[in-house]
């Protein structure tokens, strides 16, 4: 299992400009990853940015990536979300103690869903770097940078890339997320009724994937659909909504 620092975030090195930080550069990062660790396909799990940047990736010629999950993002993404994705990211530039950035991190992650005390905590030491005088999140607070649309637009746009990819599609969506809304998710559908739709309920954007029960869902559509067997079955009804109709 790889599980990548992109750049300017947790233990990767800050990139010199804002400008820097771009799906264009995400990308190379990854291709070069994956080429360093020798991995000719790979089962893709991406929340938020992480997703769209599989998305990518899947669309491609000789693409890599064998299945891939899209957690609480799809092919176009709303500039109302967008803005408050960046507000989100603008964090105080410290902490004096780690019981504040858990205070901190408790309102910007409200929308996570199901998340113990256990793992809040885990999410805070993962979350937080050490510097003299107090506490900081462990991110270059410019990485907000992609999160910003063009001028003028309603927001960011990916169809050309979804209907570019042929591998099996699990979509998660938060029951609220306003990232992800439901006639995105619908009209995603419609052009592709084979990929599979799995609501969240409770949860916004995006989901944590900590539960077990959501562990399990993914657990189950990659078992499903990277080991051979005669007929594909579909997730249990009360774990998946599947199709158009079911979306919300």
């Amino acid at each position: 299992m790889i599980c990548p620092d992109v750049a300017g975030r947790g233990e990767s090195e800050w990139l010199p400009s804002p400008l820097s930080y771009h799906f264009g550069q995400f990308l190379a990062d990854f291709r070069s990853l994956l080429v360093h660790v020798g991995a000719q396909q790979v089962d893709w799990v991406g929340t938020s940015m992480g997703g769209l940047l599989g998305l990518m990736l899947a669309s491609q010629p000789s693409s890599p990536i064998r299945t891939l999950v899209m957690n609480d993002v799809g092919a176009f993404v709303p500039l109302d979300a967008l803005t408050a994705i960046a507000r989100n990211l603008e964090a105080p530039p410290r902490f004096d103690k780690l019981s504040q950035v858990e205070a901190y991190l408790r309102h910007t992650h409200r929308d996570w869903g199901e998340i113990d005390d256990a793992q809040w905590k885990r999410i805070v030491r993962s979350g937080a770097r050490r510097f003299e005088g107090g506490w900081r999140l462990h991110y270059d607070p410019r990485i907000a940078r992609p999160a910003q649309p063009m001028p003028f637009s309603s927001g960011l746009y990916f169809w050309g890339a979804w209907y570019q990819v042929r591998c099996p599609v699990l979509l998660i969506r938060g029951e609220h997320s306003e990232v992800f809304p439901a006639d995105v998710a619908e009209t995603m559908l419609d052009a592709k009724p084979e990929a599979e739709l799995v609501e969240i309920p409770g949860a916004g954007h995006a989901p944590s994937l900590m539960a077990p029960s959501q562990i399990a869902i993914v657990r189950r559509f990659l078992e499903r659909t990277t080991t051979p067997r005669v007929g594909r079955a579909k997730m249990p009804a009360h774990e998946a909504r599947l199709g158009k109709g079911e979306a919300r």
